[in-house]
């Protein structure tokens, strides 16, 4: 029923295209001409999320995944011949350092390496290791003869400049290893389950808009773009396998909250209904310090009923893992879900 090949396919793509917050025309792009050779028509809001509307007449639902990722800005054209830079969403300085990076300019676009300030053990020795991992110890290097601020000038960099984190994806034996697959690994797996139903394997018992939000890193993704029948609003993210929690790499997660507090009772007991009717691996979890679209939605006023579903992610907003188990029980959840009735029993 789920192209797993289609999948992992459509996720290398998307971690290969760059997609800062606060500049996603080119993954934007992207899917707009996969959704379109799949039949579908796209639409936009003024901000300029992505959506399609999937069955007849008004959508009813909503399933939302962001194509938004972590990345970062300019903000300082230094004397050095090197770029301030500072975190746009949210993600530790640490993760930055050694990262190979696009710096995109007015009209063109640079090469470099986030470092820090001391970065050669044979100038600094043991300072390389006590400096502080902060993104005011960091700059970037530019793969171009830049001796100073001047230079920097010369060749086009402007404060404001975005920059884009390489992701260098790998796959090891089922593992997906990459950067922004959070939630680029979400985005492919309702790409596959929109497939699915475009090539009539799966046949949704409601009308629902598939949403590809541009905000979620900075907490605006899930707030418009919901048509006027939208009854209830399933956001699609990573779940955090780390210590005390309990989401895993062959299941997918079904949040039972998030920091702002418990979903909607009666979805998740409709996606727990699902896992145990169809044999889905599946784990419930808690979220102290993430929110998601839904989580958006429901601090903009929208009057709708929020829930969150999840594959496994480790080292979220950091160098990220899942496994391809993962998305698939997550894609076989999306796909009972979707053919499931508003009012299924639960």
């Amino acid at each position: 029923m789920i192209d797993q090949s289609y999948l992992l396919d459509r996720l290398l793509d998307l971690v290969k295209t760059p997609s800062p917050v606060g500049m996603t025309e080119q993954a934007v792009a992207l899917v707009d001409g996969w959704l379109r050779e799949m039949g579908y028509v796209p639409s936009y809001t003024r901000r300029g999320v992505l959506s399609v509307t999937v069955g007849d007449g008004a959508p009813r639902r909503a399933l939302a995944v962001h194509l938004d990722t972590l990345g970062a800005m300019v903000t300082e054209l230094k004397p050095n011949g090197r770029l301030a830079l500072r975190n746009t969403g949210t993600w530790a300085a640490r993760f930055a350092e050694g990262a190979r990076v696009s710096i995109f300019c007015d009209g063109t676009t640079h090469r470099g390496t986030i470092l820090p300030l001391k970065a050669s053990g044979h100038r600094f020795n043991t300072e390389v290791d006590t400096q502080p991992a902060d993104w005011d110890n960091l700059e970037i290097r530019v793969d171009a003869p830049l001796p100073d601020r001047a230079a920097l000038v010369a060749a086009g960099f402007n404060v404001g400049d975005m920059v884009a984190i390489d992701a260098q994806p790998e796959v090891v034996d089922g593992y997906i290893v990459s950067r922004h697959l959070d939630d680029k690994a979400g985005c492919a797996t309702l790409l596959s389950l929109l497939k699915a139903i475009a090539e009539g394997a799966i046949r949704p018992a409601v009308p629902f808009q598939a949403m590809f939000t541009i905000g979620e890193e900075i907490g605006i993704g899930g707030t418009h773009g919901f048509g006027p029948e939208v009854e209830e609003l399933l956001a699609i993210d990573n779940a955090v396998t780390a210590p005390n929690q309990t989401s895993r790499d062959d299941a997918v997660t079904i949040a039972m909250r998030d920091r702002q507090g418990p979903f909607d009772a009666r979805m998740t007991r409709q996606m727990l209904a699902i896992c145990q009717r169809d044999g889905i691996p599946h784990e419930r979890d808690t979220f102290r310090h993430y929110r998601s679209d839904s989580a958006a939605a429901v601090e903009a006023g929208w009057d709708i009923r929020v829930g969150l579903v999840c594959f496994s992610l480790d080292s979220s907003h950091g160098w990220e893992r899942t496994h391809i188990a993962s998305l698939t029980a997550l894609a076989q959840l999306l796909a009972g879900y979707v053919q499931s009735d508003l009012d299924a029993p639960h």
